[in-house]
């Protein structure tokens, strides 16, 4: 198995010290974050997209060149990049110039976002969403492989005989489907034989499960061998204690904390409270034993080989604490227990 550290750039008053961050701190912060997670051996690091408090990552190919500047072998992805509001000519762009400023260690994890707040800043519709997603992937791709490319569309203006420009420094820039929600995002996966991320964060198992069987079904559907799938898997905030009831009570403050928050009420999580999250849900909050268990079952499950994890809101300190614990006490066992062939060789993804 494979490990990604990740951040959504949550910056809001510590739930335990009260300490606020300045926008600069935080930005310093994520890229400590990012150093510390290659140091610790963790395969890649990640930033999202926001559009809105308490969030200040709307723009990630900008952080992540901040960070391959700091870093120099793990892989920099995209938590992800929400393409339904976003310019094609735009991503192509940044994130080729981020390949060739990386030395090739970017890949993109697409959706449509799961905060609404971003549709009207972009002028499109929540109902336009997964309409909008699939005709800017499909440009983005073309723009990435092909010179000259001719194109019209209903989500931005004609194109006549246009070359973006660096071109890539990856023969191909990998690209993963975030699904969190929605059946269309894991038949737009499907549909090009890529790999999928499911969010797996707000919802019990068997929600995320349905979306991964789905698409493994439609894989073989459009000429894909399932077998040959590529499926990561987020979990959430991590805190790892001596026993679960001292994770639970040291993490406790942060975990109320982020669900009074606005952005926290659109995932409608079904959980009553941490102890319903931690039996029934993915958060990994208790022991390592108890959480590589945890991981071990929802692989039991999903089949993924990757595994990402955050540890917004938590002071430097826990999250030093936390990082280097899991690099030590829980990847170790799980790398020797799930093969995974990401990341080895070659970019991710089919053979097409």
């Amino acid at each position: 198995m494979k490990f990604a550290l990740f951040s959504l750039m949550m910056n809001i008053p510590n739930a335990v010290s009260g300490e606020t961050l300045t926008t600069n701190q935080k930005f310093e912060n994520v890229l400590k974050q990012a150093v510390l997670a290659e140091e610790l051996g963790f395969d890649a690091y990640g930033v999202g997209e926001r559009h809105g408090a308490p969030f200040i990552s709307s723009s990630p190919p900008v952080v992540l060149t901040a960070i391959a500047a700091r870093t120099s072998r793990i892989r920099l992805l995209t938590t992800v990049t929400v393409l339904s509001v976003l310019d094609p000519i735009r991503v192509a762009e940044d994130y080729a110039t981020l390949d060739h400023l990386s030395g090739g260690r970017i890949e993109m994890i697409i959706g449509k976002g799961n905060d609404p707040r971003h549709y009207p800043l972009f002028g499109i519709t929540e109902e336009e969403q997964w309409e909008s997603l699939a005709e800017r992937y499909a440009l983005l791709k073309r723009l990435w492989k092909e010179e000259n490319v001719t194109w019209q569309g209903k989500y931005r203006s004609p194109l006549d005989n246009v070359t973006t420009q660096p071109r890539p420094f990856q023969s191909a820039i990998p690209v993963w489907h975030g699904s969190a929600s929605s059946t269309l995002s894991t038949e737009l996966a499907a549909k090009y034989g890529e790999p999928i991320f499911s969010s797996n964060t707000f919802h019990p198992q068997a929600k995320y499960k349905a979306l991964i069987d789905h698409y493994r079904e439609r894989l073989a559907y459009y000429g894909h061998d399932p077998q040959q799938a590529v499926v990561g898997s987020g979990f959430g905030s991590l805190y790892l204690a001596n026993t679960t009831e001292e994770a639970i009570g040291r993490f406790r403050p942060y975990y109320d904390a982020f669900h009074a928050t606005a952005a926290s009420q659109v995932n409608n999580s079904p959980f009553k409270d941490l102890e319903d999250n931690v039996r029934n849900g993915p958060v990994l909050i208790g022991s390592p034993d108890q959480l590589i268990e945890k991981i071990l079952n929802y692989y039991d499950a999903y089949g993924h080989q990757v595994v990402s994890i955050s540890v917004d809101g938590l002071t430097e300190t826990e999250q030093r604490e936390q990082i280097e614990r899991f690099a030590t006490e829980v990847a170790p066992v799980l790398r020797r227990e799930i093969p995974s062939t990401v990341w080895n060789h070659s970019p991710v993804g089919l053979t097409i």
